[in-house]
């Protein structure tokens, strides 16, 4: 039985009495109870906080508005300063010295008031790309060029050219005395001398400001260079059995003519003689067995005592070729050696032209000695003459 009276609970639902009130729960059904709970929404911020974000956000906003509008107008300022006039009033020339960097390069410019400002150039140059183009080298720089002007012109590479020449028949003591007196190369010469012959003569250019060292290592690169084309194409008849030979015979022809269409001659009468097993007999070697490097004093005059004197280049005392070449010579002086003349000629002297006179025999050889002899007592008396006419000219 039950109590109606009592609590009753189910399958659906559930009452309960407490005292005078009466609480009734509404059954639910499955689906109901699967369904997720509500969650409370936060609290609403108050009025002054959401006021308080939109100030900070309208700050930042105007910060980035500013800057941004100040970084553009400086880098138009700077691109428009970058390409406007210089203040350079009349053309000059600029030095980059090997291994400037465009920090250096700047400041010299503003220095030398070539151009305004050189923070703007360094900072424009680097971004756009070209702080590590310059070149080395002096550059002709027109009156009013603007930076961007001038940095073409820098990383063109067209440097004002200078030039050194050294001539043929130099040694290399006499060639390092000209590079080193040269006001446009910098820096000093290497401490030991190249050997002699080793250096080819040429006219050099090269920019203001570069290395002595590096024109000498040039200079030898050549002459090697040379020395083997030269080589490869000589007669194979040849008397001679290294390039070393053929260079320290070209010095003395070198040293003997300076007239083009003689060497082929002067060196077939070395080439001559060294097939006979004669000695050679040349002044030059004479000269550079007494003085070497130095070069013979121009007031010097070759005495009997000093063809007799025994020095290991005097080819009148001994046999065959010097130790080594007596001067540097030319590209014609190791073609005549590489390929002489064809001749039996076995002697030359002076001529009184500039030239000389070839002989076969040593009677016609002696025949143009005399001939050289006289016509030198002429020349001392001519000048003798010539002399005592100025004597006995008034003096007013």
């Amino acid at each position: 039985m039950t109590d109606p009276n009592s609590t009753h609970e189910g399958q659906f639902g559930r009452a309960a009495t407490n005292g005078d009130a009466q609480t009734r729960i509404i059954p639910k059904s499955p689906k109901e109870a699967l369904r997720p709970e509500k969650v409370p929404l936060p609290p609403r911020r108050s009025r002054e906080a959401r006021s308080q974000l939109v100030i900070f956000l309208n700050f930042v906003m105007t910060m980035i508005t500013f800057f941004t509008i100040a970084a553009v107008a400086l880098v138009y300022y700077a691109f428009r300063e970058y390409r406007a006039p210089g203040p350079l009033e009349a053309g000059t020339t600029f030095l980059v010295r090997e291994g400037a960097g465009i920090s250096e390069i700047a400041d010299s410019l503003e220095r030398k008031d070539i151009i305004s400002n050189a923070r703007i150039f360094k900072t424009v140059t680097t971004f756009l790309g070209d702080d590590h183009k310059s070149r080395h080298g002096e550059y002709a720089i027109k009156a009013h060029a603007s930076m961007l002007e001038i940095m073409d012109i820098l990383k063109s590479g067209k440097s004002i050219q200078y030039s050194v020449t050294l001539p043929e028949g130099l040694t290399v003591k006499q060639m390092f005395r000209k590079l080193a007196e040269d006001p446009n190369l910098d820096g000093g010469l290497p401490a030991e001398l190249p050997p002699e012959g080793s250096l080819r003569p040429e006219t050099y250019k090269f920019t203001r400001g570069s290395k002595r060292a590096a024109v000498v290592a040039q200079m030898v690169a050549a002459q090697q260079k040379l020395l083997d084309e030269v080589w490869e194409k000589r007669d194979k008849d040849l008397p001679l059995a290294s390039k070393e030979e053929l260079l320290i015979l070209a010095s003395i022809v070198e040293k003997e003519t300076g007239k083009a269409d003689e060497r082929p001659q002067v060196a077939s009468v070395f080439l001559n003689r060294i097939k006979k097993g004669m000695r050679l007999q040349s002044d030059p070697t004479i000269v550079y067995g007494l003085f070497g490097g130095d070069g013979k004093p121009s007031d010097r005059e070759l005495t009997k005592a000093d063809v007799d004197k025994e020095t290991p280049y005097n080819t009148y005392r001994i046999n065959g070729l010097p130790p080594t070449p007596i001067a540097n010579p030319g590209r014609a002086a190791l073609e005549a050696v590489a390929n002489p003349s064809r001749t039996d000629y076995l002697y030359f002297v002076a001529d009184g032209s500039g030239g000389h006179a070839f002989a076969a025999t040593l009677d016609d050889h002696n025949a143009n000695v005399r001939r050289w002899r006289k016509f030198q007592e002429e020349q001392k008396k001519a000048a003798e003459q010539q002399q005592d006419g100025a004597d006995e000219t008034p003096q007013e």
